[in-house]
């Protein structure tokens, strides 16, 4: 069985539990590791979407007696699988309601399903991580070539919602991935700052976790 729920953590009970939703993805960023690498600590984390959520329940089960929090963050972009990530956070709030809820995004959510999809998720989900990295348009359409319309655009206000809806988040870059390409730093924060946000500096892992 391909990989839906995993850790990267070496000790025996982890605390973060990563669910590994979907390999799709509306971006493809030059650094992304899933391009260099085909597994995240020995799981593998190519497969088809050809999953129930008894799937992820059944997988899950390995670590429900440690688990603190779980983040919806592997080889592509959660919110394209929205409604298999809801029924799992739905069975998440009934049976473990101590336990947090995160996801990783590129924040494209609302650009995809034409909806305001924090309202939607508003009760599910503790904080959310969003990928920023550049500081406008042409940089981020370079770095990341979206295949979505006014990506940047959309992640900002993507960013704004979910702010609105109580989530604790935080916006983030990848830097140090090349030569070629130098984030500026200071200006991506002044973004996170005006919608009001975390932000994060992430250094690129050159082989990964």
């Amino acid at each position: 069985m391909y990989t839906l729920v995993y850790s990267i953590n070496k000790e025996k009970n982890p605390k973060t539990v990563y669910i590994n939703l979907t390999n799709a993805c509306t971006n493809s960023c030059i650094f992304c590791l899933r391009n260099q690498k085909d597994d995240v600590c020995g799981h593998e984390m190519w497969h088809d979407d050809n999953y129930s959520l008894e799937d992820i329940i059944k997988q899950f089960k390995n670590f429900e007696k440690f688990a603190k929090e779980v983040v919806f963050c592997g080889y592509g972009e959660p919110f394209l699988k929205k409604d298999m990530m809801k029924s799992f956070c739905e069975y998440l709030r009934k049976f473990y309601p101590e336990i947090k809820i995160r996801v990783n995004t590129n924040g494209h959510a609302n650009a995809i399903w034409k909806t305001n999809i924090p309202e939607e998720f508003k009760n599910l989900i503790d904080s959310v991580s969003i990928s920023l990295n550049a500081d406008n348009p042409k940089d981020y359409d370079e770095i990341c070539k979206p295949t979505i319309q006014n990506a940047f655009e959309e992640i900002k206000c993507f960013a704004k919602e979910c702010k609105n809806v109580g989530w604790d988040v935080s916006m983030s870059v990848v830097t140090g991935f090349d030569n070629i390409h130098e984030i500026n730093v200071a200006r991506c924060k002044d973004i996170a700052d005006s919608i009001g946000v975390k932000f994060r500096n992430r250094e690129f892992i050159s082989n990964g976790y």
